[in-house]
């Protein structure tokens, strides 16, 4: 592989889910095995892991994802409901809470993958409700602090963040900005292709254009065509440019899609020079057997 590109690393919003049985993975695969058929034989080299969303992450888990990995593996993990949505003290959300100390358990539950060189960042996502005043801007200006010695980037879903003072700040505190693809709904946070540290971060969402509407699963439902991946190339090229790593995520993950998509935009950026036949199978939608 040419070696230019080894600063682009493509994988999925998650690595474990029931309907990627008979579609990603093969009928019957143990789940305890599902981490090293995703890197092995699907040939992915990150994950972004969202269960850490709901649950803190804990040394034991982490440690165990490392042993099961190669050394060129590397993880990205989703911050804590604490850190970013549960952040009120009133249901009006003008106090915010001290949140220091989930900030320090989750670094803590954290350090396996420090301490191996194998995580890539933290993504902190905040909620459509985190609104641009104030205090949050102060929230976010203690972030890189509260969590010494680790990259962060950074989610917003409400789309008046998109704004200079926000790039500024970010830039100012060393946290990257993540851009999102997502419907093209009033609502929603439209495609920003931007890097504001030495992290580029894209994160796939799907345009499912009944979001509002759909269950979280449902949500998710959506497979982008060779078309749509091969007009994010350009704005991915220009965002890796100068930066260390550049993550692209595919969190579309409903029944496979996101492998799917991840396998061609890896393809896309020659990352992938032959498909092996599993590889193969995926991207082009094959059942497993």
């Amino acid at each position: 592989m040419n070696p230019a590109l080894r600063r682009f690393r493509v994988g999925t919003s998650g690595f474990s889910f029931d309907d990627w049985s008979g579609r990603a993975y093969p009928p019957g695969l143990a789940k305890a095995k599902t981490l090293e058929y995703y890197e092995r034989v699907l040939g992915f080299d990150t994950v972004e892991l969202n269960f850490t969303y709901y649950a803190m992450p804990t040394p034991r888990t982490l440690a165990s994802m490392v042993s099961r990995t190669s050394p060129d593996f590397c993880f990205v993990v989703r911050s804590h409901k604490d850190m970013t949505h549960d952040i009120w003290q009133d249901e009006d959300r003008r106090l915010l809470k001290d949140t220091s100390d989930s900030f320090k358990a989750f670094r803590d539950g954290i350090t396996p993958l420090v301490d191996a060189g194998r995580l890539g960042c933290v993504l902190v996502q905040f909620p459509v409700f985190f609104y641009p005043v104030p205090q949050n801007f102060e929230y976010l200006r203690k972030i890189p602090a509260l969590m010494p010695g680790v990259p962060v980037v950074v989610e917003f879903r409400n789309r008046a963040w998109l704004r200079p003072d926000s790039y500024r700040l970010l830039e100012e505190s060393g946290m990257g900005y993540c851009v999102v693809d997502e419907p093209k709904l009033p609502r929603l946070v439209p495609f920003e292709p931007r890097r504001t540290s030495g992290i580029g971060y894209f994160r796939f969402h799907g345009r499912n254009q009944n979001w509002f509407n759909a269950s979280r699963e449902e949500r998710y439902n959506y497979l982008y065509s060779a078309d749509e991946l091969n007009q994010f190339l350009p704005p991915l090229r220009s965002v890796s440019a100068g930066a260390t790593t550049t993550y692209t995520f595919f969190n579309n993950c409903h029944a496979g899609a996101a492998a799917r998509n991840a396998l061609m935009m890896k393809t896309m950026l020659g990352l992938i020079e032959a498909l092996s036949p599993e590889q193969t199978r995926v991207v082009e939608g094959e059942p497993a057997t």
